[in-house]
C-alpha cells in the first residue's frame, strides 16, 4: 500500500511533530529532574516532582503512541518500507523499545518522589528523576540523527526486493 502524496505529507507532518513533541516533552523532564535534584528548597523539589508526575500520567504515553503509529504507517507506505532500510528497522524497534519503557519506567519513580516529598521529606532519589529523561533523551537524539542521516543501507530483505524490481524491469523492457 503506498500512500498518496498529501496523504504522505500530513502523516510526515504528524510523525515530525510528535516526535520533536516527544523530545521537547524528555528535556522539559530532565530540566524538572535536574531542578528537583539540585536545588535546595522544598518547595522547589514539590513543584518539580508533581509537574514530572503530570507530564508522566498525561502526556508522555499519547505522544509516544502517536510517534510509534505514524512512523509505522509512513515505513509501511512509502518505498522506504519497513524492512528495507537498517535505518528504519533500527528507529522502529527503538521506538518501540522506548514507547514500552515509557508505559513502565517513569511512573513508579515519580510517583515515589511526589510521595515523599508531599510529606515534607527529601527526594529520596535523584535517579528515580534522572534517569529516564536521560536515557529518553539519548534514544531521541540518536533516532533524529539516523533519520537525518540515513546509515547502513538496505538489509538483506531490501537488497533481495531491490533485485526483484530490477529482474522486473529487465523482463519488460526485452518483451
Amino acid at each position: 500500500m503506498k500512500l498518496n502524496r498529501p496523504a504522505r505529507r500530513a502523516l510526515l507532518v504528524v510523525h515530525v511533530a510528535a516526535s520533536a513533541g516527544w523530545l521537547g516533552l524528555t528535556l522539559g523532564l530532565l530540566a524538572l529532574g535536574v531542578a528537583a535534584a539540585t536545588t535546595g528548597s522544598a518547595v522547589t523539589v514539590e513543584a518539580s516532582v508533581r509537574a514530572m508526575k503530570l507530564f508522566a500520567d498525561w502526556l508522555l504515553l499519547p505522544i509516544a503512541f502517536l510517534t510509534l503509529l505514524s512512523g509505522l504507517v509512513l515505513s509501511l507506505g512509502t518505498a522506504w518500507g519497513l524492512l528495507r532500510y537498517r535505518w528504519v528497522c533500527t528507529k522502529f524497534w527503538l521506538t518501540l523499545a522506548t514507547t514500552t519503557a515509557t508505559a513502565f519506567a517513569p511512573r513508579p519513580g515519580v510517583n515515589a518522589a511526589v510521595a515523599a516529598v508531599a510529606t515534607g521529606g527529601p527526594l529520596p532519589d535523584a535517579g528515580d528523576v534522572l534517569f529516564g529523561p536521560i536515557v529518553s533523551l539519548s534514544a531521541y537524539v540518536f533516532m533524529t540523527v539516523i533519520s537525518v542521516l540515513k546509515p547502513w543501507g538496505l538489509t538483506r530483505r531490501g537488497r533481495r526486493l531491490r533485485a526483484s524490481a530490477r529482474g522486473q524491469k529487465n523482463v519488460t523492457a526485452l518483451i
